[in-house]
């Protein structure tokens, strides 16, 4: 071997010897013979050096997994023959190999045996067996080799094909058969052997019973002398997590509803017996966590035994099942209330589908009824932060617990169902007890009640959020909720979570404020002073700038008599944020977008005439305006790229300020209703200079592109003298990204005016489609793969904008460049349809096709088409699908076919007889068409109906394809 090479796999190398050991370890995956190299130094030991060791087991595992087939039956031998000349060394080793050798030596073997046990070595776990016996050493290593087989066979984390999929259900029925109860024996030998003495080798045999029991004959494990030895391995400290995990794949396994009850039922009690249900007296919380996931497994499985009973009919049995789900709800709870909230989380399933029953049973007895109030007391108190919990930088404990919340409000909604009256007591007792001595209560406390009137929005189900109309004690409940909240001061709270939870329920039932709109002014106070927009906290002023908006879209209708003096007291926050460092703003940008919509809202839907709106639109794009100019100027004198970033971004922020402004209006309040076309067009003139500005282009480009689609939108035929001129600047020095996103301005507008700027897409057309060519011709490096896609993505872009033409019924733009232009872009269409293997771009390229020859293919359509159907269009309906990339069973392409289809039933239209004479006789023959298949393919293309074409020319493709 290259032991200079083998130098590079030691970690601390320098990266030339790594890269070294690299290239060194793909030149032996190639080598026929290398593996042989390996097989020897692993057999005769001839390195010590771990990193050496572990490359050939690598080495050797490639031979197995990628090339075992090549080997002649003497080679195969000896890899078998190394492995376990391997295996008996490790015997007499001094010292264990490191762990992460042990592990990859066990994939090989299991490697190994997947490919061999059903052919040449039957005797595989025998001969593994009579190596290890009952050494410490020899037994690891066969646990470890269990493991990877189970891993190999049936984890669900591996993809396998079908293929994989048959062998390996044929190895564990061969398994079943021959070896498995031996396995078990050995296992039962490992730990009685080990329990006192090796708690490493007990826990891993207890892995492996867990693992391999979920397809392996159950009674074999679960009997007396298993259980028995499991149960004594609950009451050792260092084995009982694991032997809970083993209870654990027992109990989930799948059987008969009364065989499992049973099962489950004979576990508890000797678990009860010795102690096991005293939660309170155990502190290892460890191992509480996983006592918890054996209680919910227990729980959950005689939840299924009890639905199949029902299913079948089995009343007396099903009522036994419910009997023991019953005995185990004091249990459930306790583990469910536990301050550890991994312990909490583990039974939460159990616990869920415990209601479920209960939704289903017509009447609950009073035990079952206390039962679903001690849940929902639980689940209160578990929704409240403790002290540790990071408000200010939030980490991994605390994404934990937001997800353990999530799980909680699935118990909430639940509980809901099964009795909404009774949680909607217990939120108000609590919401109310909480709210009365606010002043004095600890935030967490006071965050959990707010946050239980909000999870009722979601938990007692309405349409549209009407909770204040409907049954009446439901919504004057939570009407005199909302009236505390509002009244109480709550909002002062000097907590940012209780703040943002006040927040957010406010917005949450926007509908109360239209049923008591005497309390609008002061939640608009709360979020307009230091208690939101103006709070010390980035994170409360963010939220709220936000909820401000939906809050105040959502009441737009009342609030007309607050609408200047809002606007007044949001001017400071509508300022341009300077891109001089270190100033610091109270919004970012992103949250000043939700600050302009919401001025923009509240002008729009105001009462006021329109003259009054023009005026207050212009005070609030005015400065935008103005501050766009100086700092463009500045843009074009500044020297430091930094400097000009920022300002760039500066300028970007303002044209999205403007933009956003635009969303407010509606078909009901359209701008020009509204009087503020001259202020939009006005800010175009401002914003559009900034297009021919050489330096910041992406930036600049992208913001007053997206100006442009929301003008268009909302300015109509106002806005198209300027779409010339902004056209000129866009394909100005563009690169693919540039042009992908333009075209979508220029099929907005065409789809939009269409015949209103044909003059214009005449005159641009060629220049945008030199831009384009350009941009595809350019060369690139063979294998730079973002390259390729910004290619293929624009090439998309080019045919997409030819279909909007075509399809907006301005063909004339294409057909008036000129005969010799005109074919060039009709033979880019036939190379889309057939050249490039993208089928969404065919299917594009076939659909412009179609319409062409919809719209010229007649006798009058324009000289030479014709002649360009025959020649052109038709061998591409052919000659795409027949490439060996036009794969007809992906969904996209079978789209792309469906097209194909279309064009050709829309040449027969046009061509009638003509059409079917010339595939008959010229172009089917030429490609070597049998006489029988040319006459059904005429006829199906014939038939009065498109879709048995489209299923026809699928079956033709398909038999005609090798």
């Amino acid at each position: 071997m290259d032991e200079q090479a083998l130098l590079g796999l030691n970690p601390n190398a320098d990266s030339d010897f790594r890269q070294r050991a690299l290239a060194y370890f793909e030149q032996l995956k190639i080598s026929p013979d290398a593996w042989q190299v390996c097989a020897e130094a692993l057999a005769q030991r001839t390195y010590s050096d771990d990193h050496i060791k572990f490359f050939c087991f690598q080495v050797l595992e490639h031979q197995v997994k990628y090339k075992y087939s090549e080997l002649t039956t003497v080679q195969q031998q000896l890899i078998r023959e190394t492995l376990i000349s391997w295996l008996q060394a490790q015997m007499l080793n001094p010292q264990p190999e490191k762990t992460f050798i042990r592990n990859k030596a066990a994939q090989v073997f299991a490697l190994l045996f997947v490919t061999e046990y059903l052919t040449r070595w039957p005797k595989f776990f025998f001969d593994i067996l009579s190596v290890v016996d009952l050494n410490p050493r020899g037994v690891d290593l066969y646990l470890r080799i269990l493991m990877a087989i189970d891993s190999e066979l049936v984890d669900r984390d591996v993809v396998h094909t079908s293929e994989e999929a048959r062998r390996n259900t044929l190895i564990k029925d061969t398994m079943r058969e021959q070896c498995i109860p031996n396995l078990v024996e050995s296992w039962y030998q490992i730990l009685q052997n080990y329990q006192y003495t090796n708690s490493e080798v007990t826990c891993q045999c207890l892995e492996v019973v867990g693992a391999y029991v979920s397809w392996i004959d159950l009674s074999l494990i679960a009997n007396d002398r298993f259980i028995n030895m499991l149960l004594g391995h609950m009451s050792i400290e260092v084995l009982r997590e694991e032997a809970c995990d083993c209870l654990f794949e027992i109990v989930n396994k799948g059987m008969d509803p009364v065989d499992k009850m049973k099962l489950v039922e004979s576990l508890c009690q000797v678990l009860q017996s010795a102690g096991f249900f005293s939660i309170d007296q155990e502190e290892d919380v460890d191992f509480l966590a996983r006592f918890s996931k054996l209680v919910n497994g227990m729980g959950q499985s005689l939840i299924v035994s009890w639905t199949k009973l029902i299913k079948n009919g089995d009343i007396k049995n099903a009522q036994e099942a419910l009997q023991a789900i019953e005995t185990k709800v004091a249990l459930m709870l306790q583990l469910l209330i536990h301050e550890d909230d991994d312990i909490s989380s583990n039974i939460i399933g159990f616990c869920y589908d415990y209601l479920h029953i209960l939704k289903q049973l017509t009447v609950l007895s009073d035990q079952q009824k206390a039962n679903v109030e001690a849940i929902m007391l639980a689940v209160m108190k578990k929704l409240t932060y403790d002290e540790e919990y990071n408000f200010e930088n939030e980490g991994e404990d605390e994404a934990m617990f937001v997800e353990y919340r999530k799980q909680l409000k699935l118990l909430l909604d639940r509980l809901a169902q099964v009795s909404p009256e009774l949680l909607l007591a217990s939120v108000r007792r609590v919401f109310s007890s909480t709210l009365q001595n606010w002043q004095t209560t600890r935030f967490m406390e006071v965050e959990v009640a707010i946050r239980l009137l909000y999870m009722l929005a979601e938990a007692l189900p309405v349409s549209h959020g009407a909770h204040f109309s409907g049954d009446v004690s439901k919504a004057s409940a939570l009407q005199d909720m909302m009236r505390t909240l509002v009244t109480s001061g709550v909002s002062s709270y000097q907590h940012t979570s209780v703040t943002l939870e006040f927040f957010e329920t406010v917005v949450r039932y926007e509908k109360f404020f239209t049923v008591e709109p005497q309390h609008i002014p002061c939640v608009l106070m709360a979020f307009l002073d230091h208690r939101g927009l103006r709070h010390s906290s980035a994170k409360v002023r963010s939220r709220a700038a936000y909820l401000f908006s939906r809050f105040v879209k959502s009441l737009n209708k009342q609030m007309n008599p607050f609408i200047e003096d809002i606007l007044n007291r949001i001017q400071d926050l509508l300022e341009l944020s300077p891109p001089e460092n270190g100033y610091q703003s109270l919004l970012s940008s992103d949250d000043q977008l939700f600050i302009y919509e919401t001025a923009g809202v509240l002008i729009v839907n105001s009462e006021y005439p329109a003259e009054r709106k023009q005026a207050l639109m212009r005070n609030l794009l005015t400065p935008l305006m103005e501050k766009f100019k100086i700092l463009l100027e500045k843009l074009m004198l500044a020297q430091d790229e930094e400097r000009q970033a920022s300002l760039a971004d500066c300028l970007n922020h303002a044209v999205g300020f403007a933009s956003r402004t635009s969303k407010a209006f509606s078909n009901k309040q359209t701008v020009k209703q509204c009087g503020c076309s001259e202020v939009y067009l006005d800010c175009l003139q401002t914003f559009l200079p900034a297009l021919s500005c050489p330096l910041q282009k992406d930036i600049l480009r992208s913001g007053v592109r997206t100006f442009l689609h929301r003008m268009i939108i909302c300015l109509e035929e106002e806005v198209l003298p300027f779409i010339p001129s902004a056209s000129e600047h866009m394909l100005k020095d563009c690169e693919a990204k540039d042009l992908q996103e333009f075209i979508p301005l220029i099929n907005q507008i065409t789809a939009k005016f269409k015949i209103q700027v044909s003059p214009f897409l005449q005159q641009m057309f060629m220049p945008l489609l030199h831009a384009i060519f350009e941009v595809l011709l350019r060369p690139a490096e063979e294998n730079d793969q973002s390259a390729a896609l910004e290619k293929q993505m624009l090439r998309r872009s080019y045919f997409a904008f030819l279909q909007t033409v075509t399809g907006s019924g301005m063909s004339e733009v294409i057909a008036n460049q000129g005969a010799e232009n005109v074919e060039r872009v009709l033979v880019t269409v036939i190379q889309g349809a057939v050249e490039y293997p993208d089928p969404i771009a065919q299917k594009t390229c076939f659909i412009i096709l179609s319409k062409l020859v919809e719209l010229w293919g007649g006798k009058d359509g324009p000289v030479g088409f014709a002649d360009f159907v025959y020649k052109h269009i038709v061998p591409a309906c052919f000659l795409a699908p027949l490439k060996q990339t036009f794969d007809l069973a992906d969904a996209q392409t079978v789209l792309a076919l469906s097209e194909c289809a279309v064009t050709l039933k829309t040449i027969h239209l046009k061509r009638g007889p003509e059409c079917v004479q010339y595939l008959q006789q010229e172009y089917l023959p030429s490609l070597q068409v049998a006489p029988e298949i040319i006459q059904e393919f005429c006829q199906a293309l014939q038939q009065p109906d498109a879709k048995v074409f489209k299923n026809y020319l699928k079956v033709f493709f398909q038999r005609a394809k090798p």
